[in-house]
């Protein structure tokens, strides 16, 4: 029977209107006549923290596969890669039906393991569940579903997810024994089955004598179908649909070779669509040229993940020239050194030229692995395995113990070391290898190796290209210690006026968090403070001074302290911020602030506050998170003589309350309402689930979470959290 067709809401009209409940969203299941509107039931019927992005339904087809039955939210390309999953693979969805339990993925899970799935955004707050479909003692399934939540799902939560996971087993297993449907399918949900025009697709393609690849640039896994193994002259190793790709390095005529890796370099860097032309030299000795078309996929972050596409034998298509199909492309090593040079140029600090070494030198040069050490006092130590993890971290650890004495001799020599087919291998591993002393300046800035998993000679040309590449290397390593030597000192410059701890306030929990700019000097102006006052008050300050540089931390480091003396002096949140306005306006600079002050009785709740042009508090309660209404002034400095209204309100036993400044939810692809928006609502979830003074700390971990995940940081982040404790006995 067809479980993927269509769906019709029913009759009755029994969704609209009517609230989210878990054993209303059972009932409704129990109605549903296809996998695709059981999908759809529990995205639009269940609770409101299964948010519905990336979730998908499988079943277990006649082959023992787990078949994508139903999806929403999931990119085209995870669409196509996860439609059959392997149930001894590992995997969510396998991992589910092997245990015959939920497997629970965090956000950072989401968004590294599975990436461009937009994991991570929506609420701020989403992880993945994926559970079993279980019927009678077996399993017909999985049922994957994006979650409302950060880090760990309460346990009645994952019960609600059991309850209709069960559901929709019992419901399928019936629809299976007895039903034969079609219906409408959600809107936003996908069917697994795929349009009936596929097959002629895949017979245009073999009629090209096209072959497809794919390549895991995180896992070094690879994949190549049989008809890409004969557009290179080889013969695939088994029968099976694909296998992994051989190392084509020597099949690629040698003239052509270091172009190729020049423009992969550039694809890779680029990411998207690219297309590369080469000449092959299959083992019979005949030379092919090639033409290859295919997508660089990025994650979440811009980084390259994965590589698919189509190799074709331009012969098919028609009549070579014999200029085209002779000629040498020319300036060939320069152009790869071209590449390489625009990538490490955009490094900025250690880290970003190690990642680059990753991502784009590492696959451009056709590498197996590459391991790069700097000197550290004298010492080699190595940096490349901070780029990557699991075992391939453990791989690289080996590497560099492996090949220690070889690097630490090429440095001591400032000579560059090449193997040679059937030579020695000096206690560097792999078929090949070049280890490149790194020298800028006159110093010893570290030794970079290079390993390649079959033979090759180094000719003069080659040795000449690698050993350009190591100065260009020097250089931009030798250019990121010194920004990162630089932005050290001024990030602990920033931190030193920062508290370096919150005071203890009988009744009052607090948590704060700090997070730099990336962009810049990665400095800035943001502060907070936490302040015992008398009358036994406590005071929240939090700022922003204009600017991300060493000029708004020395500000900041000014408005701090007049500001904390003018408060402790007892004067009221609105005076307290007028004085600290005209001390700006007095200073020596054209920089202006956003403040906002508070004051807290712990033993009555008594609220009073006023602000300076800065993001309003909120007030976190039992499922709430609202803004408190403070009718603001002018950014400090900017009116000397300009008021700030005082404003009262009170915080009841339990409640909490969050201030911080626009960095924390700022997005640049985002109106800044609804980021504020989607903020409060991730907050009305915790408030749900996590509750009370012992969430504070997870809470501010959570919302700096939402924040590291993004890409760049364009501002510097601050927050500062303070709950009211309740009352014992």
């Amino acid at each position: 029977m067809d479980l993927t067709s269509p769906w019709l809401p029913p009759e009755d009209g029994t969704r609209s209107g009517s609230s989210r409940t878990a054993m209303r969203c059972v009932r409704l299941l129990l109605r549903c006549t296809s996998a695709a509107e059981l999908l759809g039931t529990v995205l639009s019927d269940g609770p409101t923290w299964i948010t519905g992005e990336g979730s998908a339904l499988y079943l277990l087809d006649s082959d023992g596969m787990l078949r994508l039955a139903a999806s929403h939210g999931l990119p085209d390309w995870a669409h196509e890669r996860y439609t059959l999953v392997d149930p001894e693979s590992d995997l969510p969805a396998a991992l589910a039906l092997r245990r015959r339990g939920p497997v629970l993925l965090s956000p950072e899970q989401t968004g590294s393991d599975y990436p461009d799935t937009n994991a991570g955004r929506g609420t701020g707050m989403v992880a993945l569940a994926t559970l079993p479909l279980l019927v009678d003692g077996g399993t017909i399934g999985s049922l994957a579903l994006a979650l409302a939540h950060r880090g760990t799902v309460p346990r009645r939560d994952i019960d609600v997810l059991e309850t209709l996971a069960e559901a929709c087993a019992h419901r399928l297993a019936h629809l299976i024994d007895h039903v034969q449907a079609v219906e409408r399918t959600p809107e936003g949900v996908r069917t697994g089955s795929r349009p009936g025009p596929q097959p002629l697709l895949s017979l245009a393609v073999r009629a090209a004598g096209a072959g497809a690849f794919e390549r895991d640039l995180v896992t070094g896994e690879t994949a190549w179908d049989a008809r890409a193994y004969e557009v290179f002259g080889l013969t695939a190793p088994s029968e099976s649909a694909t296998a992994p790709a051989p190392d084509v390095t020597p099949l690629i005529h040698p003239e052509d070779l270091t172009d190729m890796q020049a423009r992969t370099a550039d694809a890779l860097a680029a990411g998207g669509p690219y297309r590369l032309t080469y000449r092959v030299v299959r083992p019979d000795g005949a030379v092919v040229p090639v033409d290859e078309t295919g997508e660089v996929m990025l994650d979440l972050h811009g980084r390259p993940v994965r590589i698919a596409g189509l190799v074709t034998d331009r012969h098919r298509a028609g009549p070579v020239s014999a200029a085209e199909d002779d000629a040498p492309f020319a300036g060939a090593r320069s152009s790869l050194l071209l590449a390489l040079t625009r990538t490490l140029s955009r490094a900025v600090t250690v880290r970003d030229v190690t990642t680059a070494l990753a991502d784009i030198a590492r696959p451009a040069l056709g590498a197996a692995d590459l391991v790069l050490d700097l000197v550290d006092e004298g010492r080699l130590l190595p940096v490349s395995p901070s780029v990557y993890g699991g075992p391939y971290r453990n791989e690289l650890t080996r590497l560099h113990e492996d090949s220690a004495g070889v690097m630490r001799h090429s440095l001591t020599k400032a000579t560059p070391l090449f193997s040679s087919p059937g030579g020695p291998s000096a206690g560097a591993p792999g078929a090949a290898w070049a280890v490149l002393p790194l020298v800028a300046s006159g110093r010893q800035v570290g030794s970079c190796l290079i390993t390649f998993a079959t033979e090759r000679v180094f000719g003069d040309e080659d040795r000449t290209m690698y050993s350009a590449f190591a100065g260009i290397l020097a250089q931009s390593l030798e250019r990121a210690r010194l920004y990162d030597t630089h932005h050290h000192r001024a990030t602990e410059l920033q931190r030193a006026m920062l508290p370096r701890s919150l005071p203890r306030v009988p009744g009052i929990a607090s948590a704060a968090r700090y997070l730099p700019s990336t962009e810049g000097m990665q400095i800035g102006g943001d502060w907070y403070d936490l302040l015992r006052l008398p009358d036994g008050l406590v005071g929240l300050v939090i700022g922003d001074v204009q600017g991300h540089n060493a000029e708004a931390t020395a500000v900041m480091g000014q408005l701090r302290s007049g500001l904390r003396a003018y408060a402790t002096d007892g004067h009221d949140p609105a005076a307290t911020l007028a004085r600290t306005s005209r001390l700006l306006a007095e200073l020596d600079t054209d920089l202006f602030a956003t403040c906002l002050y508070l004051t807290l009785d712990p033993a009555t709740g008594a609220l009073a506050g006023a602000r300076a042009g800065h993001p309003a508090p909120v007030r976190i309660s039992a499922g709430r998170a609202v803004e408190l209404h403070l009718p603001g002034g002018p950014p400090l400095g900017v009116d000397p003589g300009g008021a700030y209204p005082l404003s009262v309100h009170a915080l009841a036993a339990g409640e909490t309350l969050l201030v911080y400044t626009d960095g924390l939810v700022e997005d640049r692809d985002e109106d800044y309402d609804e980021s504020v928006q989607r903020m409060l609502g991730g907050l009305e979830l915790w408030s749900r689930s996590e509750p009370g003074e012992g969430g504070l700390e997870r809470l501010a971990d959570l919302l700096t979470l939402n924040v590291t995940e993004l890409g760049s940081r364009p501002d510097d982040v601050a927050l500062l959290l303070l709950h009211r404790i309740l009352p014992t006995g």
